[in-house]
């Protein structure tokens, strides 16, 4: 078994409000969830509302199939215009960890 994470760092565009943050964010989310079934959810920056964390979480029986999974997720937060994608954490777990 293999478990993949990816944190987003995001800085979002014309944003004003917290209720602004939401329209951006949620979409991505949810994006996300039906694009590829993972678990993902803003998981920091919640009171900044020109930034945003996103973690993104994934199980697989194959690293490869893993690892494919998480560049694609990468390219769509990457892709989006009314983000910037200021950096990307991804993490790797696989049966050999302790």
């Amino acid at each position: 078994m293999y478990v993949g994470t990816l944190s987003f760092d995001l800085l979002l565009g014309d944003v004003h409000s917290l209720k602004q943050k939401r329209s951006v964010v949620r979409p991505i989310v949810a994006e996300l969830q039906r694009r590829f079934a993972v678990s993902v959810a803003e998981v920091g920056e919640q009171d900044l509302h020109r930034r945003a964390l996103v973690g993104l979480a994934a199980v697989s029986g194959d690293a490869g199939h893993l690892s494919e999974l998480l560049d694609r997720c990468e390219r769509l937060v990457a892709g989006r215009p009314e983000v910037e994608l200021l950096s990307v954490r991804r993490r790797f777990h696989g049966e050999d960890d302790a």
